[in-house]
Protein backbone atom coordinates (compact mmCIF):
# COMPACT_ATOMS: atom_id res chain seq x y z
CA UNK A 1 0.00 0.00 0.00
CA UNK A 2 2.68 2.22 0.75
CA UNK A 3 4.48 1.74 -2.19
CA UNK A 4 1.06 2.02 -4.46
CA UNK A 5 0.75 5.70 -2.42
CA UNK A 6 4.67 6.67 -3.49
CA UNK A 7 3.83 5.51 -7.38
CA UNK A 8 0.66 7.31 -7.72
CA UNK A 9 2.46 10.56 -6.07
CA UNK A 10 5.33 10.11 -8.06
CA UNK A 11 2.81 10.12 -11.33
CA UNK A 12 1.27 13.29 -9.94
CA UNK A 13 3.80 14.67 -9.21
CA UNK A 14 4.82 14.43 -12.88
CA UNK A 15 1.93 15.09 -14.87
CA UNK A 16 2.04 18.72 -12.55
CA UNK A 17 5.55 19.20 -13.50
CA UNK A 18 4.70 18.35 -17.08
CA UNK A 19 2.14 21.13 -17.10
CA UNK A 20 4.49 23.62 -15.82
CA UNK A 21 6.82 22.97 -18.28
CA UNK A 22 4.77 23.11 -20.92
CA UNK A 23 2.91 25.76 -20.16
CA UNK A 24 6.33 27.94 -19.27
CA UNK A 25 7.99 26.47 -22.68
CA UNK A 26 5.21 27.04 -24.69
CA UNK A 27 3.64 30.77 -23.41
CA UNK A 28 5.42 32.66 -26.08
CA UNK A 29 5.77 30.14 -28.93
CA UNK A 30 3.55 30.48 -31.94
CA UNK A 31 1.49 26.93 -32.39
CA UNK A 32 2.11 27.62 -36.54
CA UNK A 33 5.57 28.15 -35.92
CA UNK A 34 5.83 24.50 -33.91
CA UNK A 35 3.87 22.72 -36.40
CA UNK A 36 6.19 24.39 -39.38
CA UNK A 37 9.20 22.84 -37.39
CA UNK A 38 7.43 19.34 -36.55
CA UNK A 39 6.63 19.60 -41.12
CA UNK A 40 10.71 19.42 -41.34
CA UNK A 41 10.82 15.85 -39.70
CA UNK A 42 12.22 12.86 -41.62
CA UNK A 43 10.08 10.04 -39.43
CA UNK A 44 12.30 7.66 -40.88
CA UNK A 45 15.53 9.20 -38.53
CA UNK A 46 12.87 8.39 -35.80
CA UNK A 47 13.34 4.46 -35.70
CA UNK A 48 16.53 4.57 -35.32
CA UNK A 49 16.14 6.87 -31.89
CA UNK A 50 14.12 4.20 -30.24
CA UNK A 51 16.28 1.50 -31.64
CA UNK A 52 19.19 3.68 -28.96
CA UNK A 53 17.17 3.34 -26.16
CA UNK A 54 16.48 0.38 -26.76
CA UNK A 55 19.68 -0.53 -26.71
CA UNK A 56 20.36 1.92 -23.34
CA UNK A 57 18.00 -0.56 -21.54
CA UNK A 58 19.78 -3.71 -23.21
CA UNK A 59 23.19 -2.85 -21.84
CA UNK A 60 21.62 -2.74 -18.06
CA UNK A 61 20.11 -6.09 -18.86
CA UNK A 62 23.27 -7.69 -19.59
CA UNK A 63 24.91 -5.80 -17.08
CA UNK A 64 22.68 -7.89 -14.56
CA UNK A 65 23.30 -11.16 -17.10
CA UNK A 66 26.81 -10.99 -16.67
CA UNK A 67 26.67 -10.13 -12.46
CA UNK A 68 24.01 -12.18 -11.62
CA UNK A 69 25.81 -15.25 -13.88
CA UNK A 70 28.91 -14.85 -11.73
CA UNK A 71 27.19 -14.88 -8.59
CA UNK A 72 25.44 -18.38 -9.48
CA UNK A 73 22.32 -17.80 -11.15
CA UNK A 74 22.12 -17.88 -15.03
CA UNK A 75 18.99 -16.30 -15.61
CA UNK A 76 17.92 -15.37 -19.25
CA UNK A 77 18.66 -12.16 -21.56
CA UNK A 78 14.87 -11.73 -21.26
CA UNK A 79 14.02 -11.69 -17.64
CA UNK A 80 17.17 -9.58 -17.49
CA UNK A 81 15.64 -7.25 -19.29
CA UNK A 82 12.44 -7.13 -18.01
CA UNK A 83 14.14 -6.17 -15.00
CA UNK A 84 15.80 -3.22 -16.48
CA UNK A 85 12.08 -2.08 -17.81
CA UNK A 86 10.83 -2.28 -14.02
CA UNK A 87 13.86 -0.61 -13.43
CA UNK A 88 13.20 2.44 -15.94
CA UNK A 89 9.70 2.66 -15.05
CA UNK A 90 9.82 2.89 -11.65
CA UNK A 91 12.97 4.94 -11.72
CA UNK A 92 10.81 7.43 -14.31
CA UNK A 93 7.72 8.13 -11.93
CA UNK A 94 9.89 8.66 -8.42
CA UNK A 95 11.81 11.46 -7.92
CA UNK A 96 14.93 9.45 -7.11
CA UNK A 97 17.35 7.98 -10.20
CA UNK A 98 17.58 4.99 -8.22
CA UNK A 99 14.04 4.57 -7.33
CA UNK A 100 14.00 0.91 -9.73
CA UNK A 101 16.61 -0.80 -7.94
CA UNK A 102 13.93 -1.84 -4.97
CA UNK A 103 11.55 -2.93 -7.30
CA UNK A 104 13.84 -4.77 -9.72
CA UNK A 105 15.24 -6.37 -6.28
CA UNK A 106 12.10 -7.20 -5.47
CA UNK A 107 11.24 -9.41 -9.25
CA UNK A 108 14.43 -11.12 -8.93
CA UNK A 109 13.72 -12.31 -5.80
CA UNK A 110 10.57 -13.44 -6.65
CA UNK A 111 12.46 -15.11 -9.35
CA UNK A 112 14.32 -17.21 -6.94
CA UNK A 113 17.14 -14.91 -6.81
CA UNK A 114 18.41 -13.69 -3.06
CA UNK A 115 17.84 -10.50 -2.35
CA UNK A 116 21.69 -10.13 -1.25
CA UNK A 117 22.54 -10.92 -4.98
CA UNK A 118 19.94 -8.54 -6.28
CA UNK A 119 20.90 -5.66 -3.79
CA UNK A 120 24.87 -6.45 -4.84
CA UNK A 121 24.16 -6.67 -8.95
CA UNK A 122 22.48 -3.43 -8.40
CA UNK A 123 25.09 -1.79 -6.28
CA UNK A 124 28.24 -2.66 -8.68
CA UNK A 125 25.60 -1.48 -11.70
CA UNK A 126 25.15 1.80 -10.07
CA UNK A 127 28.78 2.18 -8.99
CA UNK A 128 29.71 1.37 -12.69
CA UNK A 129 27.51 3.64 -14.22
CA UNK A 130 28.56 6.48 -11.79
CA UNK A 131 31.92 6.38 -12.73
CA UNK A 132 30.57 6.32 -16.88
CA UNK A 133 28.51 8.95 -15.85
CA UNK A 134 31.77 10.88 -14.83
CA UNK A 135 34.07 9.53 -18.01
CA UNK A 136 31.22 11.22 -20.32
CA UNK A 137 31.02 14.79 -18.16
CA UNK A 138 34.36 15.41 -17.72
CA UNK A 139 35.60 13.83 -21.30
CA UNK A 140 32.56 16.21 -22.91
CA UNK A 141 33.89 19.22 -20.60
CA UNK A 142 37.60 18.82 -21.46
CA UNK A 143 37.78 17.58 -25.38
CA UNK A 144 34.78 19.35 -26.49
CA UNK A 145 34.96 22.98 -26.69
CA UNK A 146 31.51 23.71 -27.99
CA UNK A 147 29.72 21.28 -25.52
CA UNK A 148 30.65 23.99 -23.04
CA UNK A 149 28.82 27.27 -24.78
CA UNK A 150 25.94 26.51 -21.45
CA UNK A 151 24.91 29.51 -20.03
CA UNK A 152 25.17 30.20 -16.30
CA UNK A 153 22.57 28.21 -15.00
CA UNK A 154 23.36 25.09 -16.51
CA UNK A 155 26.79 25.49 -15.48
CA UNK A 156 25.45 25.76 -11.50
CA UNK A 157 23.48 23.16 -12.41
CA UNK A 158 26.46 20.68 -13.75
CA UNK A 159 28.75 21.70 -10.91
CA UNK A 160 26.06 20.41 -8.01
CA UNK A 161 25.51 17.48 -10.53
CA UNK A 162 29.28 16.67 -11.00
CA UNK A 163 29.80 16.92 -6.97
CA UNK A 164 26.87 15.26 -6.24
CA UNK A 165 28.01 12.36 -8.48
CA UNK A 166 31.42 12.61 -7.57
CA UNK A 167 30.31 12.62 -3.41
CA UNK A 168 27.83 9.47 -4.27
CA UNK A 169 30.87 7.41 -6.05
CA UNK A 170 33.63 8.13 -3.67
CA UNK A 171 30.54 7.47 -0.71
CA UNK A 172 29.93 3.95 -2.23
CA UNK A 173 33.95 3.51 -3.11
CA UNK A 174 34.65 4.06 0.61
CA UNK A 175 32.02 1.78 1.55
CA UNK A 176 33.14 -1.05 -0.68
CA UNK A 177 36.93 -0.87 0.12
CA UNK A 178 37.01 1.03 3.61
CA UNK A 179 34.28 -0.53 5.64
CA UNK A 180 35.52 0.12 8.94
CA UNK A 181 36.77 3.22 8.38
CA UNK A 182 33.26 4.29 6.77
CA UNK A 183 31.32 2.19 9.35
CA UNK A 184 32.61 4.37 12.13
CA UNK A 185 32.14 7.11 10.47
CA UNK A 186 28.20 6.33 9.70
CA UNK A 187 28.17 4.74 12.98
CA UNK A 188 29.21 8.25 14.46
CA UNK A 189 27.07 10.49 12.57
CA UNK A 190 23.70 7.80 13.78
CA UNK A 191 25.09 8.34 17.29
CA UNK A 192 25.02 12.49 16.62
CA UNK A 193 21.75 12.50 15.64
CA UNK A 194 20.52 10.39 18.22
CA UNK A 195 21.71 12.42 20.69
CA UNK A 196 19.81 15.85 19.22
CA UNK A 197 17.14 13.38 18.70
CA UNK A 198 16.74 13.88 15.19
CA UNK A 199 16.89 9.53 15.01
CA UNK A 200 14.28 7.96 16.86
CA UNK A 201 15.19 4.18 16.42
CA UNK A 202 18.67 4.64 16.92
CA UNK A 203 18.87 0.33 16.92
CA UNK A 204 16.74 -0.54 13.56
CA UNK A 205 19.07 2.20 12.25
CA UNK A 206 22.29 0.86 12.95
CA UNK A 207 21.48 -2.84 12.12
CA UNK A 208 20.15 -1.47 8.73
CA UNK A 209 23.69 0.38 8.49
CA UNK A 210 25.39 -2.92 8.95
CA UNK A 211 23.31 -5.10 6.80
CA UNK A 212 24.26 -2.72 4.26
CA UNK A 213 28.00 -2.58 4.79
CA UNK A 214 27.80 -6.16 4.97
CA UNK A 215 26.41 -5.89 1.30
CA UNK A 216 29.01 -3.11 0.52
CA UNK A 217 31.86 -5.96 1.91
CA UNK A 218 30.46 -8.76 -0.27
CA UNK A 219 30.46 -6.34 -3.03
CA UNK A 220 34.43 -5.20 -2.84
CA UNK A 221 35.14 -9.00 -2.78
CA UNK A 222 33.65 -9.55 -5.87
CA UNK A 223 35.27 -6.95 -7.46
CA UNK A 224 38.62 -8.17 -5.85
CA UNK A 225 37.84 -11.74 -7.16
CA UNK A 226 36.19 -10.87 -10.82
CA UNK A 227 38.06 -7.44 -11.79
CA UNK A 228 37.68 -8.09 -15.41
CA UNK A 229 33.74 -8.58 -14.90
CA UNK A 230 33.90 -4.52 -13.25
CA UNK A 231 35.68 -3.82 -16.35
CA UNK A 232 32.98 -5.55 -18.52
CA UNK A 233 30.14 -3.55 -16.87
CA UNK A 234 31.50 -0.46 -16.83
CA UNK A 235 32.23 -0.96 -21.05
CA UNK A 236 28.57 -1.77 -20.95
CA UNK A 237 27.57 1.43 -18.92
CA UNK A 238 29.61 3.60 -20.76
CA UNK A 239 27.64 1.90 -23.86
CA UNK A 240 24.43 2.75 -22.19
CA UNK A 241 24.68 6.11 -21.57
CA UNK A 242 26.62 6.32 -25.01
CA UNK A 243 23.13 5.20 -26.56
CA UNK A 244 21.44 7.78 -24.74
CA UNK A 245 23.05 10.64 -25.51
CA UNK A 246 22.99 9.86 -29.51
CA UNK A 247 18.84 10.59 -29.73
CA UNK A 248 19.41 14.50 -30.06
CA UNK A 249 21.64 13.23 -33.22
CA UNK A 250 19.36 11.05 -34.52
CA UNK A 251 16.74 14.44 -34.00
CA UNK A 252 19.00 16.73 -35.28
CA UNK A 253 18.96 13.96 -38.32
CA UNK A 254 15.49 13.90 -38.68
CA UNK A 255 15.20 17.90 -39.20
CA UNK A 256 17.33 17.53 -42.20
CA UNK A 257 20.38 19.85 -40.36
CA UNK A 258 23.78 19.13 -40.36
CA UNK A 259 27.35 21.27 -39.61
CA UNK A 260 27.75 19.80 -35.97
CA UNK A 261 29.24 16.63 -35.67
CA UNK A 262 27.28 13.74 -33.49
CA UNK A 263 30.03 13.81 -31.01
CA UNK A 264 29.76 17.10 -30.05
CA UNK A 265 25.98 16.65 -29.84
CA UNK A 266 26.67 13.50 -27.45
CA UNK A 267 29.18 15.63 -26.03
CA UNK A 268 26.27 18.54 -25.41
CA UNK A 269 23.71 16.26 -23.81
CA UNK A 270 26.00 14.14 -21.56
CA UNK A 271 26.35 17.53 -19.48
CA UNK A 272 23.04 18.18 -19.37
CA UNK A 273 22.55 14.40 -18.54
CA UNK A 274 24.89 15.00 -15.83
CA UNK A 275 23.27 18.21 -15.01
CA UNK A 276 19.98 17.39 -14.22
CA UNK A 277 20.07 13.38 -13.13
CA UNK A 278 20.65 13.90 -9.29
CA UNK A 279 17.53 16.65 -9.03
CA UNK A 280 14.72 14.79 -7.37
CA UNK A 281 11.98 14.97 -9.77
CA UNK A 282 10.41 12.09 -11.03
CA UNK A 283 12.33 11.93 -14.69
CA UNK A 284 14.11 15.11 -14.37
CA UNK A 285 10.78 16.64 -15.87
CA UNK A 286 10.99 20.11 -16.12
CA UNK A 287 14.79 20.42 -15.69
CA UNK A 288 15.19 18.21 -18.36
CA UNK A 289 12.72 19.97 -21.31
CA UNK A 290 14.29 23.68 -19.85
CA UNK A 291 17.91 22.09 -20.05
CA UNK A 292 17.32 21.26 -23.61
CA UNK A 293 16.59 24.19 -24.69
CA UNK A 294 19.22 25.99 -23.21
CA UNK A 295 21.99 23.67 -24.51
CA UNK A 296 20.54 22.52 -28.05
CA UNK A 297 19.57 26.50 -28.91
CA UNK A 298 22.78 27.22 -30.99
CA UNK A 299 22.59 23.91 -32.39
CA UNK A 300 19.22 23.27 -33.47
CA UNK A 301 18.38 27.36 -33.25
CA UNK A 302 15.78 28.89 -32.04
CA UNK A 303 12.44 28.17 -34.19
CA UNK A 304 13.80 24.39 -33.85
CA UNK A 305 14.92 24.14 -30.36
CA UNK A 306 11.46 23.08 -28.71
CA UNK A 307 10.48 21.05 -31.33
CA UNK A 308 13.53 19.33 -31.23
CA UNK A 309 13.19 18.91 -27.64
CA UNK A 310 9.95 17.68 -28.00
CA UNK A 311 10.95 14.67 -30.19
CA UNK A 312 14.14 13.84 -27.78
CA UNK A 313 12.30 13.98 -24.97
CA UNK A 314 9.61 11.84 -26.77
CA UNK A 315 11.98 9.70 -27.54
CA UNK A 316 14.29 9.09 -24.63
CA UNK A 317 11.37 9.64 -21.95
CA UNK A 318 7.86 9.91 -22.88
CA UNK A 319 7.50 6.91 -25.34
CA UNK A 320 9.95 4.84 -23.69
CA UNK A 321 7.78 5.55 -20.30
CA UNK A 322 4.53 3.73 -21.59
CA UNK A 323 7.02 1.13 -23.42
CA UNK A 324 8.45 0.22 -19.99
CA UNK A 325 4.75 -0.03 -18.11
CA UNK A 326 3.89 -2.37 -20.75
CA UNK A 327 7.06 -4.65 -20.21
CA UNK A 328 6.73 -3.98 -16.08
CA UNK A 329 2.79 -4.98 -16.77
CA UNK A 330 4.32 -8.13 -18.35
CA UNK A 331 6.98 -8.63 -15.64
CA UNK A 332 4.44 -8.30 -12.83
CA UNK A 333 1.87 -11.30 -14.42
CA UNK A 334 4.68 -12.97 -15.68
CA UNK A 335 5.88 -15.62 -12.94
CA UNK A 336 9.54 -17.34 -13.02
CA UNK A 337 9.64 -19.77 -16.15
CA UNK A 338 13.14 -20.43 -15.94
CA UNK A 339 15.19 -22.78 -13.36
CA UNK A 340 17.35 -20.78 -11.36
CA UNK A 341 21.26 -22.53 -11.16
CA UNK A 342 22.13 -23.08 -7.55
CA UNK A 343 25.49 -21.32 -6.47
CA UNK A 344 27.91 -23.53 -5.51
CA UNK A 345 31.83 -23.37 -4.36
CA UNK A 346 33.29 -22.01 -7.63
CA UNK A 347 30.54 -19.70 -8.70
CA UNK A 348 32.56 -16.87 -7.85
CA UNK A 349 36.72 -16.96 -9.32
CA UNK A 350 36.15 -20.70 -8.01
CA UNK A 351 37.33 -19.74 -5.00
CA UNK A 352 33.90 -19.13 -2.64
CA UNK A 353 30.58 -19.20 -2.33
CA UNK A 354 28.27 -16.16 -2.70
CA UNK A 355 27.39 -16.28 0.92
CA UNK A 356 31.28 -15.84 1.70
CA UNK A 357 31.61 -12.65 -0.81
Amino acid sequence: MRNGKKSLFGILLMIVLMAVTWAVLFRDKSMGLLWAGFKQINPWFLLPGLLLMFGYVGCEAMCSRLILGRLGHRVPYRRCLGYSFVGFYVSSITPSATGGQPAQIYYMNRDGIPPACGVLNMMLIAMCYQVASLVWGISAWAFMPSARSLNSGMKVLLLCGAFIMLLLTGGMAAMVFFKELSGRILKGGLRLLGKLHLLRKKEAAEEKLERQLAEYARGAACLKQNPLLALRVLGLCLLQQGCLFLVPWVVYLAFGLGGHSFIEIAGVQALLTLAVCNLPLPGAVGAAEGGFVAAFGAIFGAELVTPAMLVARGISFYSFLLISFAAAVIVHFHGRSYDLAVPSVSAVSGKSSVAGL
